[in-house]
């Protein structure tokens, strides 16, 4: 398993619709790259100018919806898993 460094965080992206709702199979191409998934790793936060450590405010289990175009996508033992910034993080899902 990854563990991220600093305010970052390691995501599972939720599963990739395959066909529309009218039964549509999707090529890879026309797929919608998904905005949401489930935080595996944190980091131990961000480091304030004054050297304070601030946590992150997600933890590990928390399912969060993110920027459309944000992070970096890691394969890790065949896994597509996404490394995001804090500040990627648009909301949390209850």
């Amino acid at each position: 398993m990854l563990q991220p460094l600093g305010d970052r965080l390691v995501v599972r992206p939720s599963g990739k619709h395959e066909q529309t709702s009218g039964g549509i199979l999707l090529p890879d191409t026309a797929r919608k790259r998904p905005q949401e998934g489930e935080v595996l790793a944190v980091g131990s936060g961000r480091v304030l100018d004054t050297g304070a450590r601030v946590p992150l405010s997600v933890k590990v289990g928390d399912t969060v919806v993110y920027s459309k175009y944000a992070g970096t996508e890691v394969s890790v033992e065949g896994e597509e898993l996404l490394i995001l910034e804090e500040d990627s993080i648009l909301a949390v899902r209850e």
